[in-house]
C-alpha cells in the first residue's frame, strides 16, 4: 500500500494535569519535587507490573498456607488420609478417569504451535539499482510522460523516503522498456528462486519435505501459476498442498501466513513454505494520471520465503513462534474497496490508482484491527485504563478524549509495512511510538523501497542484523493492502536471534540507520 496521501487520521492520549503539589519541609537540604524528578512512564510501568501480576500476588499467600499446613502433618495424618481414600475408591477412580479424559481431549483439540524455522529475503544484483537521476532520465527518454508528470514523479521521489540504492526490474532499465511476459516471468523466477535457494541452504531442509506451499503475488498471475513454477523448479512432491493468492495487495504476506497456519493445524508433522513477492515488469504505468504515477515511484523489486513447521522437534531450531494473526477487511465499504484500484486511464493505459482518502481509510482499518488485537496482547493494566475511559465517556463526559493503549508494553519490536513515508509517520504518531520502534521500517523503505507484501520480512531482518532480537521478545508485523485490508501477525522469539547467512542487510547494516531529510 502506498503512503502518498495527504489525509491524516488522528488520535491522542490524555496528558498529565497542569497543577502541581508543593510540600514545604524545614531542612537545610530539601527533598526533590517528585512530580518533576520522577518520569511518569516509570510510574505507569510499575502500575502495569502490579496489575499484570495481581493473580500471582494473590496466590502466593494461599500457597504459603498450604505448604505450612502440609509441613505440620505427621505420619498418622498421612495414614488416615490414605485410609479415607481407600474407602472412597470409586470416587477416586471416577475423578481420575475424568482427569485423564479431559487431558486427552485438551491435547487433541488444542492448537498446534506453529514455528518459524527461518526465512530469507531476496537481494537483487547491483546492476538493477535505480538512483534518482537515472530513474528520472529513463522516465524522460521513454517519451510517455509529459513535463508535468515528470516533475510530479521527481517530487514524489524526493519526499518518498526511498534512497538511491533501490532496485527496479531489468526490463525497466532498457530504453524503451521491455515489459514482456517473458521478462515478467524472468523477474518472478529471479526473486522467488533467489530467496528459496538461500532458505534451503540455511536450513538444510530438503524440498521434498515441504508439505504445504503458499505463494502470494498481487499483480502477476500467469498460467501455470507461480506456485507451479516453484513445484517444477524444486521438484516438490506430488501430493503437496499448493495455493496461489493473487490480487490481495501488500497485506497478502500475513494472509499467506494465516492460511499456512490453518493448514498446519490439520496436516501433522510437516513443513509449510510461504513465498511473498510482487512483480513490477508488466505493471509499470506509462501514462500521465497523477494518482497512478505514485506506484512507479515507490514500488521496487523484492521478495521473501518463509519456512514454517508444526514439528515439536523444530522448536529448538526455530527462530520464532507464531502467537496471533488478526485480519481486518473493510471491502464492504465502497470507498475502502476502490481506494487502491487497478484500472485504465482515459488513454487506455493500465495502472493502479491511489485514492486521496487512502490514509483515512487505512486509519479506520487499523483502528478496527487493533481493537481486535488489543485484548489478545495488551497487559490487563492497559485494558482496564481503556475500559475505564470508555465508561466515563459513555456515562459522564462525552468530551473526554479516548485512551490510546500503549502497545509498547505488549511488543518489543514493530514491523510496519514500508508502504511509504506517510504510512510510517502516521503509525508512529498515532501509536505513540519512539523513533527506534519505526527505525526498521524507515530503513527498509530507504534501502529497498516498497517491496509490497515482503517488506515486513526485510524489517524483521533489519532488527536481527542490528542484534536487537532477544529470547522472549514479541514482534508485531502490521501490513496494509488493497481491498481494503489491515492485517497483523504477532511472533515471539524463541532464542536470541542472529541474522541468517546471506541476509539482505549483510553488506550494508553498518551504514544504518542513516539520517533522513523529511
Amino acid at each position: 500500500m502506498d503512503g502518498g496521501g495527504d489525509t491524516q487520521f488522528k488520535a491522542s492520549r490524555r496528558g498529565a494535569g497542569d497543577g502541581a503539589v508543593g510540600v514545604q519541609i524545614h531542612h537545610t537540604r530539601r527533598l526533590p519535587d517528585f512530580l518533576l524528578s520522577v518520569n511518569l512512564k516509570y510510574v505507569k510501568l510499575g502500575y502495569h507490573y502490579l496489575i499484570s501480576n495481581l493473580l500471582t500476588l494473590c496466590l502466593v499467600p494461599v500457597m504459603i498456607v498450604i505448604v505450612v499446613e502440609a509441613s505440620q502433618m505427621n505420619p498418622d495424618n498421612i495414614r488416615q488420609l490414605w485410609i479415607h481414600l481407600q474407602y472412597n475408591l470409586v470416587s477416586v477412580i471416577v475423578c481420575s478417569a475424568f482427569l485423564v479424559f479431559g487431558s486427552t481431549v485438551y491435547i487433541m483439540i488444542r492448537p498446534r504451535p506453529v514455528y518459524l524455522v527461518d526465512y530469507s529475503c531476496y537481494r537483487p544484483p547491483d546492476n538493477l539499482k535505480a538512483p534518482f537521476d537515472q530513474f528520472m532520465e529513463h522516465s524522460r527518454l521513454t517519451g510517455d510522460f509529459d513535463e508535468s508528470s515528470l516533475e510530479f514523479q521527481r517530487k514524489i521521489l524526493e519526499r518518498s523516503g526511498l534512497g538511491e540504492e533501490t532496485y527496479v526490474p531489468e526490463a525497466m532499465h532498457y530504453i524503451p522498456p521491455r515489459p514482456s511476459m517473458a521478462a515478467a516471468r524472468e523477474e518472478a523466477e529471479q526473486v522467488m528462486f533467489g530467496a528459496l535457494n538461500d532458505l534451503f541452504a540455511n536450513t538444510s531442509v530438503k524440498p521434498k519435505d515441504i508439505g504445504i506451499l503458499v505463494v502470494n503475488c498481487s499483480l502477476f498471475n500467469p498460467t501455470p501459476s507461480l506456485s507451479a513454477m516453484i513445484v517444477n523448479k524444486y521438484k516438490l512432491r506430488g501430493n503437496i498442498r499448493s495455493f496461489n493468492l493473487g490480487g490481495m495487495g501488500c497485506s497478502a504476506g500475513v494472509i499467506s501466513i494465516d492460511l499456512a497456519k490453518d493448514l498446519l493445524q490439520v496436516h501433522r508433522n510437516t513443513y509449510a513454505l510461504v513465498v511473498s513477492t510482487e512483480n513490477i515488469t508488466q505493471n509499470w504505468y506509462f501514462g500521465n494520471k497523477k494518482s497512478m504515477l505514485i506506484p512507479n515511484c515507490l514500488f521496487r523489486v523484492g521478495g521473501a520465503a518463509v519456512l514454517l513447521s508444526n514439528k515439536s522437534s523444530d522448536k529448538r531450531l526455530a527462530k520464532y513462534k507464531l502467537v496471533h494473526v488478526v485480519r481486518t477487511h473493510t471491502g464492504a465499504d465502497d470507498k475502502a474497496f476502490r481506494c487502491v484500484y487497478q484500472e485504465q486511464d482515459s488513454a487506455g493505459k493500465v495502472g493502479v490508482s491511489l485514492s486521496k482518502d487512502l490514509m483515512a481509510i487505512a486509519g479506520g482499518a487499523l483502528k478496527t484491527n487493533i481493537t481486535t488485537l488489543g485484548p489478545l496482547v495488551l497487559p490487563i493494566s492497559e485494558q482496564l485504563l481503556f475500559f475505564a475511559t470508555l465508561v466515563v465517556m459513555k456515562l459522564f463526559d462525552k468530551n473526554v478524549k479516548p485512551y490510546i493503549p500503549d502497545f509498547r508494553l505488549a511488543f518489543d519490536h514493530f514491523c510496519i509495512h514500508a508502504g511509504g513515508r506517510a504510512v510510517i509517520d502516521e503509525l508512529e504518531k498515532n501509536l505513540q511510538l519512539l523513533p527506534i520502534h519505526v527505525e526498521a521500517s524507515r530503513m527498509t523503505l530507504h534501502r529497498f523501497g516498497n517491496t509490497s507484501s515482503s517488506s515486513i520480512w526485510y524489517e524483521l531482518a533489519y532488527t536481527e542484523a542490528k542484534g536487537r532480537m532477544r529470547k522472549g521478545n514479541r514482534v508485531w508485523q502490521i501490513a496494509f493492502g488493497s481491498g481494503f485490508k489491515c492485517n497483523s501477525a504477532v511472533w515471539q522469539a524463541l532464542r536470541n536471534v542472529k541474522p541468517s547467512h546471506n541476509g539482505p542487510w549483510e553488506d550494508c547494516i553498518d551504514k544504518y540507520p542513516v539520517k533522513l531529510v523529511l
